[in-house]
């Protein structure tokens, strides 16, 4: 049942995203995973709370998967490359799916905390699965195109299957969510068996020291990282407390405000993801949007501060999130691309898995740093701090714009790859070195004609004072010889 894997060769031939073997094998691993994951997302914290639990202990279950989540992202490039993808994701699978289902047994803070945990080390192990086998299994003019598409299927999914958990658990019991997101999460480990067993590439040998060293991976990322957590830090303000400002501004629309603002920036997200990845394709450079993007981002977390600070209309919301979940859908896939494009092919997972990591750190750290700035200093102060976050990122990235023109990268870069042929590199210190010798012979003709000049000027003020002289000397020469030719001169 399993998909036979084509080469790099016979990817770039096909002439659609589809028709690459496990691409929609991989997207509906995608929707299962987050189709899981967001089901039970505001439903366990509820259920806490319902059963007497703390504040504290509802956002911990949260807390502790996210924790987990980013800390098995680290990990996973390295699980992919030795065990491959298939193996990786069926594990990851089990792990998010089964105890799942445990939360219906107790809700005591010992278990919910220990089975958040275990989900989350397989929600972080899946998303870096599935993010770059996207980029090992489509040709890579379609990337830009296939990585929307990943953005469009999870945004459809956390729409759909947000408010159906809380719709099953106010119909039914809170049992038939959590039996309900074991089983979709096991569809995940189902779609691997349509996958083709392929591993994540190794990474490049270390080079002989006369090669010219890959530039850090920090020197690549770190841009468009903090580009990612910036923009996610904003995002997590929004869904974590926008809604309480807007009542609190006026309790009378805040809380239908409230619920659009979470629809807009989610629609508005999902489909400018998209788009911009189908833009970033028929440009064929990834990062053209990002600036953009930022200004975006900015506008509409700015435009929030100053619609709570001026106390206008809180439908002037709507604006600001459409903004914001433009700019925020088509950042997080420039972002990607752009860390696709910075780090070989061979690091594809390492890509995936850094994009996640500041994705999720970033939405968790603005839930919690941001909760605290809007505990001193109002939610005014807390989207002015988002705001002034995201324009540092934009004026990183407008640096990095001006002065990282030339990088190392595997794709794209002819001076880079010429100068790790070993031919073309001895070519090129060949014709350095003889452009050196030419210059120092250069210098040395020059100094031998300037000393001849200053000999042959020398010579010119001494010639007529030479002259004289053998004049001289000639003179009573030429008086003698007439004498003897004079008659009687013999006497």
């Amino acid at each position: 049942m399993a998909t036979r894997a084509l080469t790099r060769d016979q990817l770039e031939q096909l002439d659609s995203m589809w028709k690459s073997p496990g691409f929609i094998a991989t997207l509906v691993a995608v929707a299962s995973a987050f189709g899981s994951w967001s089901m039970l997302l505001p439903v366990v914290p509820l259920h806490v709370l319902g059963q007497g639990g703390s504040d504290a202990l509802a956002g911990a279950t949260t807390g502790i998967f996210m924790l987990c989540t980013v800390l098995t992202q680290i990990a996973t490039p390295q699980l992919l490359r030795r065990f491959g993808y298939v193996p990786v994701m069926v594990i990851s699978a089990l792990l998010l799916g089964v105890p799942s289902a445990l939360y219906a047994f107790s809700i005591a803070p010992v278990p919910v905390l220990l089975i958040s945990g275990i989900r989350g080390v397989g929600f972080g192990a899946l998303t870096v699965a599935e993010s770059a086998l996207i980029a090992e299994l489509v040709p890579m003019r379609f990337l830009g195109k296939a990585s929307g598409m990943l953005g469009l299927t999870i945004g459809l999914v956390e729409m759909a299957f947000m408010p159906l958990g809380i719709y099953l658990a106010n119909t039914f019991s809170f049992s038939v969510v959590y039996v309900t997101g074991s089983l979709i999460g096991l569809v995940a480990g189902v779609m691997c068996a349509f996958l083709p067993r392929i591993k994540a590439a190794e990474t490049a040998p270390e080079e002989s020291a006369s090669a010219v060293p890959a530039a850090a991976t920090w020197k690549l990322v770190t841009v468009p990282a903090v580009a990612m957590c910036t923009a996610a830090m904003g995002f997590g303000a929004i869904s974590s407390f926008l809604a309480a400002a807007v009542k609190e501004q006026d309790p009378a629309t805040g809380a239908v405000v409230g619920g659009l603002v979470l629809s807009v920036v989610g629609g508005a997200q999902m489909l400018s993801r998209y788009t911009a990845g189908v833009i970033a394709d028929r440009r064929a450079e990834a990062g053209t949007m990002l600036i953009g993007s930022q200004v975006l981002i900015a506008a509409g977390l700015g435009m929030i501060a100053i619609v709570l600070a001026l106390g206008l209309s809180p439908w002037l919301m709507l604006v600001a999130a459409l903004l914001f979940g433009i700019g925020f859908g088509a950042g997080q896939n420039e972002v990607l691309l752009l860390m696709f494009a910075r780090l070989p092919r061979s690091r594809v997972s390492d890509a995936s898995a850094l994009w996640n990591i500041s994705f999720d750190s970033g939405t968790g750290l603005g839930s919690a740093v941001l909760g605290v700035v809007a505990g001193h200093l109002a939610y005014t102060g807390a989207y002015t701090t988002a705001t002034l976050l995201v324009v540092f990122a934009l004026l990183l990235a407008i640096a990095d714009k001006v002065v990282g023109r030339h990088r190392i990268a595997e794709h794209n870069n002819t001076r880079a790859q010429l100068r790790r042929v070993p031919a073309a590199r001895a070519a090129v210190r060949g014709t350095r070195s003889a452009a050196r010798r030419a210059k120092a012979m250069g210098k040395a003709g020059l100094f031998a004609s300037q000393s001849a000049a200053k000999a042959v000027s020398k010579a010119g003020k001494r010639a007529p004072k030479i002259g004289v002289d053998v004049a001289r000397t000639a003179t009573p020469g030429r008086r003698t010889a007439r004498r003897a030719t004079e008659p009687g001169a013999q006497d």
